[in-house]
């Protein structure tokens, strides 16, 4: 039986939003193990004197949980 965790996070890029996806999970890989999928939750842009200058994304990461070690206790 395997447990799954969803987080949410918000990455951005100067680029476009599919780069902003891409740092996000690559950045959210780089502390959580066996991620699975990615939902982008919402997609924003940031507008300075009326031009795009930033792409932003809120998006749901879902990553496996390790099962745990099970503990023995120790007789005395």
């Amino acid at each position: 039986m395997s447990v799954a965790k969803v987080i949410e996070i918000i990455s951005s890029s100067k680029k476009s939003f599919e780069d902003a996806v891409a740092q996000g999970v690559t950045k959210a890989a780089d502390s959580l193990h066996d991620i699975t999928g990615a939902w982008v939750k919402e997609q924003s842009v940031k507008v300075v004197n009326g031009k795009v200058t930033e792409y932003r994304v809120n998006m749901k990461v879902t990553f496996i949980l390790k099962d745990e070690p099970k503990k023995t206790k120790v007789k005395k």
